[in-house]
Order: C-alpha cells, then structure tokens, then sequence
C-alpha cells in the first residue's frame, strides 16, 4: 500500500449540550463542507470521496486524518450525503457517532471542524481529542 498523503487540516470541538444529528447518522456534513468535498474532488476521478480517520498524536491521544479514498474497506463505514462520499475508518467509526463536519474559512485559516458530542476533553490548539 502506497502512503497517505494528508490532504486538509482538521480542527475539533467538544459538544456539550445539544445533540446535532439522528441516533442512527454516523457523521453528517454541513452544505459548506459538501461544497468543499466537491470542491477537492472536482478534478480528481480516480478516487471515490474522502476517508476520515483517527490517529494517535496530539498531547490529548487522537487526531483526524483526512485523505483522498480509492475504496472502501470491508469494515469501513460509507456516508452518501448530497452527492458525495465519505468513507470512516474502522478505527474512527466510534468516535464519529453523531458527528457534523463542517468546513470553516476565517482570514487566518481554511479547515474542516468536527463537532463531536463524544468528546471528553481537547487540547489547547484544538487538534486532538480524547474520548
């Protein structure tokens, strides 16, 4: 297997009080980050959508990964939202549950922003998690 290449930063928030999606919904995004995964597969044919992944880094234990997805695994989990896919990991599936990905632009950054109600606690800069 080819390495991955890391294609977008990822920010994370903690969610206390509100629930954003169905039970039943793994991860749901929002229009602006559907229209930035359009955006980013415009001109790329040869992959499916974008893998959401998890990994250990960070001074809280975990982190997203963002990658370009050329299939789906046997135990990957697929989201069809308004066109376009998103394939979950088998090692992040549990820490998505009930998930909205949004895409934030500000003058100073341009990233996707994970609010997760599973959240227990995030480091200062906002790039890990713990659960």
């Amino acid at each position: 297997m080819a390495a991955s290449r890391v294609i977008a930063a990822a920010t994370v928030r903690s969610v206390k009080s509100r629930r954003l999606i169905p039970q039943r919904a793994a991860l749901v995004l929002t229009p602006a980050a559907v229209n930035k995964v359009k955006e980013i597969l415009a001109d790329k044919p040869e992959y499916i959508g974008l893998k959401v992944g998890v990994q250990q880094r960070g001074c809280n234990g975990l982190s997203y990964t963002l990658n370009y997805a050329t299939e789906k695994g046997k135990f990957d989990e697929e989201v069809v939202q308004d066109g376009i896919r998103v394939i979950i990991d088998k090692k992040a599936q549990l820490t998505l549950l009930g998930t909205e990905m949004d895409f934030v632009e500000t003058k100073l950054s341009a990233e996707f922003v994970f609010n997760n109600p599973n959240i227990k606690g995030t480091c200062g800069c906002g790039e890990s998690f713990s659960i």
